[in-house]
């Protein structure tokens, strides 16, 4: 062999070579514009969702930011109630009983008008999804797992419960 013929291992690159050997594609014009263009309506599609999502968020604050206050005054409302059960009970106090009991309509008004509702009355059906039963009487009245006695009662806002009603449910059979 001379030095001409001579070949290095390794040393396999040659033109033969590397025309055989294919190189990945670039992607066309065409195509970059194609994916450019599926990237873009991605994102609007993305920022549509994000729109919605900070109304629906925004809407959900605006009706329930007053939450806390409401459910801070149901203790209130509770005493009161309290007051006008054992006041009605005292001939000397009917005057006042009168007075308080206007107020308490006046403020159930005013909750009312914010969204607040009592939720469940004696002798529906006991429902655990606005109801506590904290225990079960013997009561003939009523058919089996039917409020019976409201010991606390219970609220919503605007379809949410804020605080469950604590219910006496009659037994079943």
């Amino acid at each position: 062999m001379s030095e001409k013929e001579t070949s290095l291992p390794g040393d396999e690159n040659t033109a033969e070579n590397q025309a055989g050997t294919e190189t990945p594609a670039e992607p066309s014009l065409e195509e970059q514009l194609r994916q450019a263009h599926e990237e873009r309506l991605r994102a609007l599609a993305e920022l549509e969702n994000a729109k919605r999502r900070l109304e629906r968020e925004k809407e959900d604050f605006r009706k329930f930011a007053i939450e806390a206050v409401l459910a801070d005054l149901l203790p209130v409302l509770d005493n009161l109630d309290l007051a006008l059960t054992h006041g009605r009970d005292i001939e000397a106090c009917s005057g006042l009983v009168t007075g308080v009991d206007m107020t308490v309509k006046m403020f159930l008004e005013t909750l009312a008008r914010h969204g607040l509702e009592q939720v469940g009355k004696t002798g529906d059906d006991f429902d655990p999804a606005w109801a506590e039963a904290v225990g079960i009487a013997e009561h003939n009245a009523e058919g089996p797992d039917r409020v019976v006695q409201i010991l606390q009662k219970g609220y919503r806002l605007k379809g949410r419960i804020i605080r469950p009603a604590k219910v006496m449910i009659a037994k079943g059979s």
